[in-house]
């Protein structure tokens, strides 16, 4: 039902998971931990994935909480429930609430999980590739500060996501990453097709946190794209299904 990082479960007094699509209740495409509030599928079933979600964190189903994702830069704060449960539009959550689960959803985008043990500061970010050029995780890394974290202090974890072997772009795509920064050619190497190019955004988003003051990092290294146990867009795509289900990554301070 879920993967951990062992760099954060070295951690006491946190809980984490990245979700994989099993152990939920979803049917077709869906199946079965689908817990996407922006997808198709039965609003019933999605509900009783994400209790059984929130369970697993130790936490009820309106502690558990994540963002309108828009592929933006933009981190949001939370201290507890969303207000008439009206979700912010952002990619990240921060917070130092006890006993509150942030997450993100992903189908194949890269999501990070974040803490200062010491500080006790939290977030969880989701890094498309338009999220990472555009500085989502440096706007996560710096609420956390403004929170009371310390960069140095701070141990991320990268989950489930895309890989470069699996991760072909267009010449465009290569073009506006080399636009914004030369040295971002090194995250591409040749596709067998002419014309197109291989992504590396793990890696991508692994400087990212490193230039952003990150070092302790830990990657799961598993691709959403190759793997069936996990949802994958681009995948769904190939397949031509009209939809696909989004896992939910999630972290949360244990009250103490």
């Amino acid at each position: 039902m879920m993967l951990s990082s062992s760099l954060l479960s070295s951690i006491p007094g946190l809980r984490h998971a990245f979700f994989t699509r099993h152990g939920g209740v979803s049917g077709g495409f869906y199946d079965s931990l689908n817990g996407g509030l922006g997808s198709n599928d039965d609003p019933t079933a999605v509900a009783e994935n994400r209790r059984r979600m929130a369970e697993q964190m130790g936490v009820t189903p309106a502690h558990f909480l994540t963002v309108w994702q828009i592929h933006s830069p933009d981190a949001a704060v939370a201290s507890g429930p969303w207000e008439n449960g009206s979700r912010p539009r952002a990619d990240a959550i921060v917070t130092l609430a006890e006993g509150l689960a942030i997450g993100v959803t992903a189908a194949d985008c890269g999501p990070i999980l974040f803490v200062d043990p010491n500080a006790r500061v939290i977030g969880a970010a989701h890094a498309g590739w338009k999220g990472a050029l555009t500085g989502i995780v440096e706007s996560t890394v710096d609420t956390m500060v403004k929170l009371g974290a310390e960069r140095t202090g701070i141990v991320a974890a990268i989950g489930p996501l895309i890989r470069q072997h699996s991760y072909e772009v267009g010449a465009e795509f290569v073009d506006r990453f080399i636009e914004a920064d030369a040295e971002n050619a090194v995250y591409f190497s040749p596709s067998a097709r002419d014309g197109r190019a291989m992504f590396d955004l793990a890696g991508y988003i692994r400087m990212r946190l490193e230039n952003a003051g990150v070092l302790m990092i830990d990657d799961i290294g598993v691709d959403t794209y190759s793997d069936d146990r996990f949802y994958s867009y681009r995948r769904s795509v190939h397949r031509n299904e009209a939809d696909y289900g989004r896992h939910v990554h999630a972290i949360a301070l244990e009250r103490e």
